[in-house]
């Protein structure tokens, strides 16, 4: 009998290729007579490029090109639909004016033989600027908040309500309003941004970091105004990303630029700092949380105001307020969400874009209204449950939250918890626990994949996906070798390029219910493609038969019932050494999407110790519970799950992007003051998966785990920090400060 393959905890089966230096990352694909370029970034934070002192630096050793926006090719920047744009506006032209736009911008591109001659030309060039003051602070007075004009055809409303909120919460017995704050944060994955250009003609290729390869294609083949299929992309490994790599950048266009303009390949790697830049960032947010609850603790009102930053030439969007609606059972509900544009760069979606910033604020707000009850948080939770999508109006394909507190509550000790903050010690030290809940939408978005079974028993499975580190590679083998019957060993799964089929960004918690919906039907039709071949070749058993009196099992086809051996793909194929190949598509039926509303939901606890004396804060251990559906490979979802919590201590402790108001330049753009969890800072993390059937979100029953592994993290470390203190903190990241005693 055999044994399934999903849910089986699987190690990599690219492992050997990252540890042994195998695995080629964007910036290893050098290419014969190459050259490096080094970007110039702008000085001033507004204003205008006035003059370039090119002349000198182009007799500099090993130059061959300085471009600027003088001599740079004039692109058309067409615009283009394939993929999701996160941002609406126009994306920033790169070298095609004299205009700066912020800090940092691209505004001239140095090529040389060596790495070392272009860094030492770049150096040296020197550009004369007109500069003004830019605006870099949304909470200046100067700073005018906008309603997104594109927010009600994303998934970022701008506003929502059902009820009367305002009334509700003001005619409240008990009654939570308050204003949380969460810093700029960039995500800074080991691999910086790469990409090595090269030209054939009219046809471009990219080796190019990238989460999103087809809507790269599509990008780049829309500034340079050329046919897609002439710019191909790869990108077979990301050496992380966390939503970074899901735009194509200017960098991207300047290495096509530079290797198009001196006629030879060129590689463009950017610096830790200009990552800072031109790659975008999680944008700063402002939130308000007013709740209203009766003395028992049944919320009654509930209003959510949020604002992001984005730049002033395009519009970024985000899901700040979108979970308020439907995470807690309220009749009067009101949501809002504004930008303030500013003088920056475009921000993007940085891993739980939106939830994780807009659930720290309502689960702040649910742990203050639950010790204003004297209701234990958890109890808080469970009393305002609700039975389907209120603003929806919708069942939801599943619902584990009160599971996932009830398994991460008794894994994490909860009951040894006593309510009253500093009423835990160890020592001179203060002990806080929290508890936050989690959740995150199911997607889906439409893929295809396409199954080759070979000759020799090796079944290849391809589709244009990307690996930043969850283990892509793993789990569509065991997804592929699940439903074909073969051990892994024989299952070659192929990623990273865009002439493969087609298949959406890598984010968004989408891919394995996407790309593996995909391959599951790819490998349905492969075998029914393989069957139909063995009842038409006199030479096999199953000669005449009808293929529906034939099944596979085990990877075997076999007339039902029978015990016979059956016939092996490699003996089908063996007999006119033709492969079968299949390519199939998969998405989602609407009319599921429209009955249903399909999230994952996870509860997070967090132990902390803080020195009441220094305020020094150490997260002692962090467990989270998920529900998830169908969970593929337990090992890599667990690793998910901890790098999520990691993140979460960086954003509840750590990590902000400080900007100077004359300039906008980010003043800690580098690893030194930039603070990220390293080894001492991690505590013991565990992660458990509720048993959760949902037959309705794909084929495979699969939620998706990346993004919710990182939401409520942050807001159960910050309730710890409230429990051990009796100080509640509402701005992240959390500092020595906000702790210390009068």
């Amino acid at each position: 009998m055999s044994v399934s393959l999903i849910g089986r905890p699987m190690t990599r089966v690219d492992g050997r290729a990252k540890v042994t230096g195998a695995a080629r990352y964007a910036a290893d694909f050098n290419q014969p007579g190459q050259l490096y370029a080094v970007i110039v970034s702008a000085t001033v934070g507004l204003g205008r490029v006035t003059d370039v002192a090119a002349a000198e630096v182009e007799r500099a050793p090993g130059v061959v090109a300085v471009l600027t926006h003088r001599n740079a090719q004039k692109l058309p920047y067409l615009p283009h639909k394939a993929g999701i744009d996160p941002a609406v506006g126009e994306r920033l032209h790169v070298l095609q004016d004299d205009n700066v736009r912020f800090y940092g911008q691209p505004v001239a591109l140095v090529v040389a033989d060596t790495l070392d001659h272009a860094e030492r030309a770049a150096a040296a060039l020197r550009i004369t600027y007109e500069s003004r003051q830019p605006l870099v602070d949304p909470t200046d007075q100067r700073a005018e908040k906008i309603v997104p004009e594109a927010a009600n055809r994303t998934r970022a409303l701008a506003d929502r309500s059902r009820g009367d909120a305002d009334t509700a919460v003001a005619r409240a017995a008990v009654r939570v309003d308050e204003t949380y704050d969460m810093a700029r944060e960039n995500h800074n994955p080991m691999e910086p941004h790469a990409t090595v250009a090269a030209w054939n003609g009219d046809r471009l290729t990219l080796w190019s970091k990238s989460q999103y390869l087809v809507n790269e294609q599509a990008e780049i083949a829309a500034i340079f105004g050329l046919p897609a299929e002439n710019v191909e992309v790869i990108c077979p490994f990301i050496g992380g990303a966390f939503g970074t790599s899901l735009r194509t950048w200017p960098h991207v266009t300047l290495a096509a630029l530079a290797a198009r303009h001196v006629g030879r390949p060129v590689k463009l790697v950017l610096t830790r700092k200009q990552m800072f830049f031109t790659t975008g960032h999680r944008p700063r947010t402002r939130q308000r949380v007013a709740l209203g609850a009766t003395p028992e603790g049944r919320l009654t009102g509930i209003i959510h105001e949020g604002m992001g930053e984005t730049s002033r030439y395009e519009q970024f969007m985000e899901a700040l307020t979108n979970v308020t609606d439907y995470l807690y059972s309220c009749p009067n509900v009101r949501t809002q969400y504004r930008l303030t544009q500013l003088d920056t760069g475009t921000p993007n979606h940085m891993r739980g874009p939106g939830e994780a910033s807009g659930i720290f604020a309502l689960e702040s707000a649910m742990d203050e209204l639950s010790y204003k009850l004297g209701i234990d948080p958890i109890e808080l939770r469970r009393r305002n449950e609700p039975q389907m999508d209120e603003a929806e109006n919708k069942p939801f394909s599943s619902r584990s939250l009160m599971q996932c507190y009830e398994l991460g509550s008794e894994r994490f000790g909860w009951a040894r918890r006593t309510p009253e903050p500093r009423s835990m010690r160890d020592g001179r030290l203060l002990i806080g626990m929290g508890a936050a809940t989690a959740t995150y939408p199911a997607f889906h978005a439409p893929a295809s994949a396409r199954v080759r079974l070979l000759a020799d028993g090796i079944a290849e499975v391809e589709a244009a996906a990307s690996d930043m580190g969850p283990g892509t590679y793993t789990s569509m083998t065991q997804v592929a070798a699940e439903f074909l019957g073969l051990p892994p060993e024989q299952v070659r799964f192929r990623l990273g390029r865009s002439d493969y089929p087609q298949a959406p960004s890598h984010g968004g918690s989408w891919t394995m219910a996407s790309v593996g919906s995909a391959i599951r039907a790819a490998c349905v039709e492969a075998q029914a493609q393989a069957a139909r071949r063995a009842v038409a070749d006199a030479n096999l058993p199953v000669f005449g038969a009808s293929v529906n009196d034939l099944e596979w099992s085990e990877g075997r086809l076999r007339r039902r019932g029978e015990a016979a051996t059956g016939l092996s793909y490699q003996d089908i194929v063996a007999r006119t050494g033709v492969p079968v190949e299949a390519e199939r598509s998969a998405e989602r039926a609407s009319e599921v999407a429209e009955r249903y509303s399909m999230h994952s939901f996870g509860a997070v606890f967090a132990e902390v110790a803080i020195d009441p004396d220094v305020g020094t804060i150490r997260v002692r251990r962090i467990v989270g519970a998920y529900g998830i559906g169908r969970v593929v490979n337990p090992l890599l979802a667990r690793s998910q799950c901890t790098g999520g919590m990691i993140g979460g201590i960086g954003m509840a402790l750590m990590e902000r992007t400080v900007l100077d108001p004359r300039d906008g330049r980010p003043v800690n753009a580098h690893m030194a003051d930039y603070l990220m969890p390293v080894n001492l800072d991690i505590p013991k993390l565990e992660a458990f998966f509720v048993d959760e059937v949902d037959p309705h979100v794909n084929p495979l029953g699969v939620k998706g785990l990346g993004e919710i592994a990182l939401v409520g993290t942050a807001p159960a470390i910050a309730n710890a920090v409230f429990h051990a203190t009796g100080r509640r903190v509402r701005a992240l990241p959390i500092h020595i400060e906000d702790v210390l005693t009068a």
